[in-house]
């Protein structure tokens, strides 16, 4: 019977390798220098960091510390975290005189019942949620929404009912107008924005929206002060109301028309007490 052959191989090899594990451990044995080659003569114990540099850098790894005194009282939606941006879509409203005049009736009277309202800086309609984007999501998002929305035109639409809002966690109060006509046309705007909410994965506009005009807003849940009487009042304009036994007035705010474009809000939650904010215009 044949035998496979047998390939022989040097046994110097193993004999080199048998050597130089040999050389290794006498150099690692403790000698006339005391250490291996490389190794600190110094203690490896690590020596404890000074308190004066532990606090140098406060809140560097959680996040600005976020002190609602700075934002009117106002408490985070949703926790900070770095490089979230909370963004929001809204048609801009650019207010008139005549609004303007009306406001200044209302917000006085309002401010009998809670006298920490505070007028709005600015006004929009929302489209959207508040959201949360990553920074490098906000390009992109913007321009799907922008060709979404692309083919919209003005439209006229009238917001002469005064109604009382709270946010969904109930730490703000609104005084809003809310859109009586043209609602149809917001649900077309909100039907885009929508799509492109859930192309990105993020939450859509509730489903049965109240669009309306925020005019003025408070800390904490005021409805209780502001729904009833006083709202009541505020729909009859109060420059308006009637003597006793006399047919209440009802003034009609006023009928609107929204922009050529719709915004797009967005925040650096890890800069939210610095105020870093950006609007792009569609």
């Amino acid at each position: 019977m044949s035998t496979a052959p047998l390939v022989g191989y040097s046994s110097s090899g193993s004999e080199d390798e048998a050597e130089a594990e040999a050389k290794a451990g006498t150099r690692a044995q403790p000698g006339a220098r005391g250490r291996s080659r490389g190794q600190s003569p110094l203690s490896s114990q690590r020596l404890p960091v000074p308190e004066s540099v532990l606090h140098m850098f406060p809140g560097t790894e959680e996040g600005p510390a976020d002190d609602s005194a700075k934002h009117g009282g106002r408490v985070r939606t949703f926790p900070h975290e770095r490089g979230n941006w909370a963004t929001h879509v809204y048609i801009p409203y650019e207010a008139r005189e005549e609004f303007l005049d009306l406001l200044d009736v209302l917000l006085p009277h309002a401010q009998t019942y809670v006298p920490r309202l505070v007028r709005m800086e600015a006004f929009h309609l929302s489209l959207s949620q508040s959201v949360v984007l990553r920074h490098h999501w906000i390009l992109p998002f913007v321009q799907v929404l922008k060709d979404r929305v692309a083919s919209f035109q003005r439209f006229c639409f009238t917001a002469d009912q005064v109604k009382i809002y709270t946010n969904q966690e109930k730490t703000r109060t609104f005084v809003g107008l809310e859109v009586t006509s043209g609602h149809a046309q917001f649900l077309d705007l909100v039907s885009e924005v929508d799509k492109v909410m859930e192309e990105f994965d993020l939450t859509t506009f509730y489903q049965d929206p109240s669009f309306h005009v925020s005019l003025a807003w408070c800390v904490g849940d005021a409805r209780l002060q502001l729904e009833g009487r006083c709202l009541q009042e505020l729909q009859v304009n109060p420059q308006c109301r009637s003597t006793e036994g006399a047919k209440p007035q009802r003034k009609s705010w006023m009928r609107l028309k929204t922009p050529r474009c719709c915004c797009v809000c967005t925040q650096s939650r890890s800069a939210a007490s610095l105020g870093t904010n950006s609007s792009r215009c569609l």
